[in-house]
């Protein structure tokens, strides 16, 4: 028997998975890594971390997998997007990477998007967003310019420590698509956006197809992990893209609903025919020559961390939303929305911040809960809107993440979606993606298509009630008043929050 590796490098951790030819998970480990937030706004991490914890990951799946080194195939990856990794000519860090919640760079953003708005939207098809690599460039090269000017080549966090192990350095198009410098349909860089902006095209590194072999395993890597220095590495993608490879979403007619740390629905696209004007994400696929459209939230499951952080740090996920299933639908009266960082889709709103609206004095901690998760569906709902109004069907949804580990929740995205709603039997999202691109890489399947079928299982079906889906379009018009609501108050808040964490 063969296998490959998924490595997905997620904002709070990496993921590492040991998958054989019939798609079966047959080991898998994770290693956790801090943020660094000196300021608001701020969110950073060391790309060492990343570096050490992944390395670290990878020994311990060979060390329980039993698994022989030479009958691993190959190695892939998935990424958190949009983070930034400058090197200087001799390939060393210069400094923290830049993540993509960082918030500092909206007066980028907004120079941006005088100078150069549907200029750039016409190129990369998305606008100028503080999550984007090239407004952090542009932060470095204001406000740190001698430590810009010292910059080789930047990358993005997976091709950050594929080049560590490896030693060479690409991207591929799905990341790339998540810089702004990227032209989307004619996949190079942007010498147009460069040029505008003052940026050197050369600090732009190769571009690669998702599948593509990049090399192999340093010696010392190798030597490390236990894994062979003949195994082969691939490119891999985007952790949304591979998202969507591990949900099976490779063809027209197929959304994804991924809630992380962020939230995300995405709906798969041939061309470029329809345009959404920039309210969703237009982003080349992991798959060749395709491309995929997204909504984001950016605080979906990061919500439920930060109440289980504040009110329950010594209890379980399983334990917290014990009884929430029992609480009817509207936590009597309670509506929640998830702005603790921002929001991305429909409002691309870096000032926003998260509301609780309705509380009472009969309100108990489930009742919270259910709101949360309500408000949280709410919001990736915002963009499964966007999709229909523009043209596209959503009638069956693949629920991968945080999402799709509870009953409830499930039985709620389908209500307030009103559409079927998958639960996956094998569901490892980003880092299932990752090895189903080292597997097609290694030639192992003809197309990504045929790996899905032997890859992906479907486990459960959920549908809307019409009871349910009626309810919640009556509340959902409630949840949608409360941004318009809420932007001034916040804005006259934000100058409490200045310098605090």
């Amino acid at each position: 028997m063969k296998y490959v590796i998924g490595i997905d490098l997620g904002t709070s951790a990496v993921k590492t998975i040991l998958v054989n030819q019939n798609g079966k998970v047959c080991a898998e480990t994770s290693r956790s890594y801090p943020l660094i937030q000196e300021k608001a706004g701020y969110s950073e991490q060391n790309p060492e971390d990343w570096v050490q914890q992944t390395i670290d990951a990878l020994t311990e799946l060979v060390s329980i997998s039993n698994v022989q080194a030479k009958d691993i195939d190959g190695i892939s990856y998935s990424g958190q997007m949009h983070g930034l990794v400058l090197l200087d000519q001799d390939r060393q860090v210069l400094r923290h990477a830049i993540l993509w919640n960082d918030t500092r760079t909206t007066p980028q953003c907004i120079k941006m998007t005088e100078k150069f708005g549907d200029h750039l939207l016409n190129i990369t098809k998305n606008r100028a967003l503080e999550g984007f690599t090239l407004p952090k460039i542009l932060w470095v090269k204001e406000h740190e310019p001698e430590l810009f000017k010292k910059t080789a080549v930047f990358l993005l966090p997976k091709d950050y420590v594929r080049f560590r192990m490896t030693g060479a350095i690409h991207t591929e198009y799905s990341d790339a698509a998540g810089t702004l410098l990227l032209h989307i349909t004619r996949k190079e860089w942007s010498d147009d956006i460069c040029n505008r902006f003052g940026i050197s095209a050369d600090i732009c590194p190769p571009l690669v197809e998702s599948h593509d072999c990049v090399g192999s395993l340093l010696p010392n890597v190798a030597a490390e992990t236990g894994l062979s220095e003949k195994t082969k590495v691939y490119a891999g993608g985007a952790d949304n893209a591979c998202g969507a490879i591990g949900a099976g979403i490779l063809s027209s007619g197929k959304t994804l609903c991924s809630i992380g740390t962020s939230g995300v629905i995405l709906s798969y696209e041939e061309g470029e025919e329809r345009d959404f004007k920039g309210k969703v994400h237009f982003f080349n696929h992991g798959k060749k020559d395709s491309f995929y459209t997204m909504g984001v939230t950016l605080a979906a499951g990061y919500s439920l961390d930060w109440f289980k952080r504040t009110f329950a740090p010594n209890e379980s996920f399983e334990q917290l939303l014990k009884g929430v299933e029992s609480i009817p639908i509207g936590a009597n009266g309670l509506l929640y929305t998830p702005y603790l960082v921002g929001e991305r889709t429909p409002h691309a709103d870096s000032s926003i911040r998260g509301s609780l609206i309705g509380m009472d004095g009969a309100h108990k901690r489930e009742h919270f809960l259910r709101a949360i998760m309500e408000g949280i569906t709410f919001s990736l709902h915002e963009s499964i809107e966007l999709f229909r109004e523009a043209g596209k069907s959503v009638h069956t949804v693949v629920s991968i993440g945080g999402g799709a580990k509870n009953e409830t929740w499930l039985q709620m995205q389908a209500d307030i979606f009103n559409a079927r709603v998958i639960k996956l039997a094998n569901e490892q999202g980003p880092a299932m993606g990752a090895a189903m691109l080292a597997a097609f890489g290694s030639r192992w399947f003809e197309s990504l298509e045929e790996c899905a079928e032997q890859f992906i299982r479907e486990a459960a079906t959920f549908y809307p009630k019409e009871q349910n889906v009626q309810k919640y379009k009556t509340l959902f018009d409630v949840y949608k008043k409360i941004y318009t609501h809420t932007k001034d108050l916040n804005t006259a808040l934000k100058s409490f929050r200045k310098n605090q964490l």
